[in-house]
């Protein structure tokens, strides 16, 4: 044998060829003839790139490149060819480049082709189905030469996150900071035969931070290494943290229409309702303005009453005008929705002039009810962009409607009821509260200067089993007879059901039932404190009412249970309980709104306010009571109730 190197690779079993700089087939073997089906004839001369499919011209070509600079591929790649007879074949392709002589200039690349077995082959192809629609890469980890590489080829999650990247630590430059120690420290376990799992953080190529979850076995061997899959999990961190975000928006909005259906529950006049309506209430919908219409026996009314100018085109000729949004609402108590002016003329075409009057672009007239189902009004709220309600908006809309109509309702009422509800309130309200062995109670009772003599602040002490006792405090909505009997009503059920249930959030679960079975239109804001007197604890049940303050003669603190919405709300309503120690020698303050908070005065001020007077008097809770009343810091607008007690 004269060439034993040429015979060996004329005879080669693998596929082979040899290839110019330029990428010509100077030569091939039997075996690649025989792949191919066709005589080296037709071979010699072509790019061999060129001799696999189309598509797969670029890379064989990439790996044509690489050769010649001497650069090894982390993965070889799989191209397909196609053969005389029409037929694909798969091929695992390695390319190197060789020289004429040793250290000489490259004279060329050695091409091996490699077919894939069948069940190979199937394996590559799922996997290639799966990887291309999934952030997933198939990777493993040379734990000697530190070297990483892909199963079955390059992936787009791998060269997004890696790019041209090869070995270990030009990955975990790209990890983020906080994580890397901890990621190095997975490793050193995963060197010593153990296997891998981790979340971190890492920056892709064009600098975004991505979330990964990476699991891979441990294979021994004379090169052990790891293998394993990475997904990329940003997408599901992101929708956790907006799922997460979503509800504390939602927990803040159903915190704020507690709040101000609270002070709905309080408003005692036409003017405080419809400013709730107009100001308060719109930013929960995103709106830029908001009146209120009301019908007066036949005439229409708009408030605030300094935008009547600017809101005149919400005034039909004639209120039950159905060709006018506000009148067709008054006629037939349906709300309406409009997402543009032109859905809004397209219903309503006569306000064409009207709406040059405005800059808003989408409305909602939302009916106001009193305790029939007829409209006493119409919410109207604006926005000056399209603005789609959505079904959660409108029903909200609706609701607060409801009870402002109510409450609008209960305010013109009051003023005929002023005698009744004083002689009703005496009867209900206990004068002074019972006498406790182990507990020091003092109250007052503080009617508004707002003109109403009577409300429906109220307050309680009631013994329960053993050494504990129920301390209540609750503002019921509005003002007059309705108020002072509801009053009344809701304190003689604290006081049955205390009696026979020991949790707190109980009794005000079953109190928020029976007014809502009653079918009666009433709610209230109210807290239930247990003093368990041998166990020195407080558990609390709460519905909107402000917060304890706890005073020491070294100072004082707020607490503020878990609340539920008021009482009379939601008939599904649960209240939960919370508990705290009650500190040794402290008095603690129960007070209705009108103590602490007010149109002037936020209720952190109040509380401030409150609990420095507490504080100075603290051993006292008659004094504490007197001065509380006497300070009244947040002014006499509304009616307030106090309830002051220390432990003996």
């Amino acid at each position: 044998m004269s060439d034993p190197a040429g015979t060996a690779f004329q005879y080669a079993p693998t596929a082979m060829l040899v290839a110019d700089p330029a990428g010509a087939v100077l030569a091939v073997n039997d075996a690649f003839t025989a792949l191919l089906g066709r005589p080296s004839t037709e071979i010699a001369g072509r790019p061999w790139p060129e001799l696999f499919t189309p598509d797969d011209h670029g890379r064989a070509w990439e790996q044509h490149n690489k050769a010649l600079r001497g650069a090894a591929p982390r993965q070889w790649p799989d191209l397909t060819i196609r053969t005389a007879d029409g037929l694909s074949r798969r091929t695992i392709v390695q390319a190197r480049s060789f020289s004429a002589a040793p250290g000489g200039e490259t004279a060329g690349v050695v091409i091996q082709l490699s077919l894939l077995s069948h069940d190979e082959e199937t394996l590559r192809i799922v996997t290639e189905l799966r990887l291309r629609e999934a952030n997933t890469a198939l990777w493993s980890l040379d734990l000697t030469s530190g070297t990483l590489s892909e199963l079955f080829g390059p992936s787009p999650l791998a060269r997004m996150l890696a790019g041209d990247a090869c070995t270990l630590e030009e990955c975990l430059a790209r990890v983020h900071r906080d994580d890397v120690s901890r990621l190095r420290a997975a490793l050193e376990t995963a060197y010593q035969g153990g296997n891998y799992e981790q979340r971190f953080r890492m920056f892709d190529q064009v600098g975004d931070e991505r979330w990964l979850y990476a699991r891979a076995t441990y294979l021994g061997g004379d090169r052990p290494r790891l293998v394993g899959i990475v997904d990329d999990m940003t997408e599901h961190v992101q929708l956790v943290r907006r799922l997460a975000d979503r509800r504390r928006i939602e927990a803040a909005q159903g915190r704020q229409v507690n709040e101000l259906a609270a002070k709905l529950v309080s408003a005692t006049t036409v003017q405080e309702v419809t400013n709730l309506l107009s100001r308060e209430f719109t930013p929960i919908f995103g709106g830029d303005g908001a009146h209120v219409v009301l019908l007066d026996d036949t005439e229409l009314r708009l408030y605030p009453e300094s935008t009547a100018s600017t809101g005149q085109w919400l005034y039909p000729d004639n209120h039950r005008d159905s060709a006018h949004p506000v009148g067709a609402v008054l006629h037939d108590s349906q709300p309406r929705f409009f997402e543009s002016r032109s859905e809004l003329l397209e219903r309503f075409p006569a306000l064409g002039e009207a709406l040059c009057q405005t800059d808003d672009h989408s409305w909602a007239f939302v009916p106001m009810f009193g305790d029939g189902k007829t409209a006493i009004g119409v919410w109207v709220v604006a926005w000056t962009q399209p603005h789609h309600a959505t079904p959660d908006e409108r029903a909200l809309l609706l609701t607060l409607a409801g009870l402002a109509g109510q409450a609008l309702q209960r305010v013109n009422r009051q003023s005929a009821e002023l005698e009744l509800a004083d002689a009703v309130q005496r009867r209900m309200l206990p004068p002074q509260p019972p006498a406790f062995s182990e507990l020091d109670v003092a109250v007052r009772y503080l009617p508004a200067r707002a003109g109403w003599r009577v409300c429906g602040d109220f307050y309680d002490a009631i013994r329960l089993p053993g050494r504990r006792i129920g301390l209540v405090v609750g503002d019921v909505q509005g003002h007059g007879v309705e108020a002072a009997a509801a009053m009344g009503q809701i304190r003689m059920a604290f006081r049955a059901y205390a009696t026979n249930q020991s949790d707190p959030g109980t009794v005000l679960t079953e109190t928020n039932r029976l007014l809502t079975e009653t079918g009666e239109i009433v709610f209230a804001t109210c807290g239930y404190l247990v003093i368990d007197i041998d166990l020195g604890q407080l558990q609390a049940a709460w519905a909107g009412q402000p917060p304890v303050v706890l005073a020491t003669e070294s100072g004082f603190e707020v607490w503020e249970p878990e609340t539920g919405p008021p009482v009379g709300v939601d008939a599904e309503a649960k209240y939960p309980v919370s508990s705290r120690p009650l500190p040794p020698g402290s008095t603690l303050l129960m007070c209705s709104d009108g103590l602490v908070e007010s149109a002037e005065v936020n209720m952190d001020d109040g509380l401030a306010a409150v609990g420095s007077e507490l504080s100075a008097k603290v051993t006292d809770v008659h004094g504490a009571a007197t001065a509380l009343a006497e300070l009244a810091p947040a002014g006499r607008g509304d009616d307030i109730a106090i309830l002051v007690a220390r432990v003996r």
